[in-house]
């Protein structure tokens, strides 16, 4: 199994996503064969979406040099997806949403005749044989379809766009509630990750 292995956080060594994500990893990993590819989108921030990328491939000698790593880039972040079987995305919520890094990210995977298709019936996934984990990680509690949560129901919306329908979300909420809900919660996600 090839895993790709996504970090967002910005808070360091006070993330709650990011250990649970590498804890989830390192769970999936113990498969015989597997292998992980990890990205640090706070380590390593991504350019955001630009014409360049929008318009890819149009007058590639007038690329300047900047433009020209730009584009490397995009197309290695989609060879990291398109590569993978199964991808941990470590998503905290920030202001009701997913991190910036994050949505970089999902620009640069979204890509029309690689990863969907449009036809006649309208958008077509072509991901359909991967696994998506997310790690969500709340300060508030939200739970299933609160209309306060742009986090965890963008990215099933982008997995379904994709095609992938096979998407697990493993939550610790209500972080900013005190240490006690906090370490309740985490170990909650602890006990789901076991699972996997």
């Amino acid at each position: 199994m090839k895993i790709l292995h996504i970090d967002s956080s910005v808070t360091g060594a006070k993330s709650v996503s990011r250990p649970l994500s590498k804890e989830a990893t390192a769970k999936l990993a113990t498969a015989p064969g597997s292998t992980v590819t990890y990205r640090d989108l706070v380590g390593e921030p991504l350019s955001h979406y630009t014409a360049v990328l929008r318009v890819h491939g149009a007058t590639p000698e007038l690329h300047t040099p900047a433009q020209k790593a730009e584009l490397a880039m995009g197309e290695a972040i989609l060879a990291e997806f398109l590569a993978a079987d199964t991808i941990v995305i470590g998503a905290p919520m920030y202001n009701f949403a997913i991190p910036s890094q994050l949505k970089a990210w999902i620009d640069l995977i979204c890509v029309a005749g690689k990863t969907f298709s449009y036809g006649a019936d309208g958008p077509k996934g072509l991901c359909g044989d991967k696994k998506v984990i997310i790690i969500s990680s709340r300060g508030g509690k939200y739970g299933e379809g609160s209309p306060m949560d742009f986090q965890e129901g963008y990215l099933k919306v982008i997995c379904g766009f994709l095609g992938i329908t096979d998407v697990t979300v493993i939550r610790a909420e209500g972080i900013g509630y005190g240490p006690e809900v906090a370490n309740a919660a985490i170990e909650g996600a602890k006990a789901e990750i076991a699972k996997l």
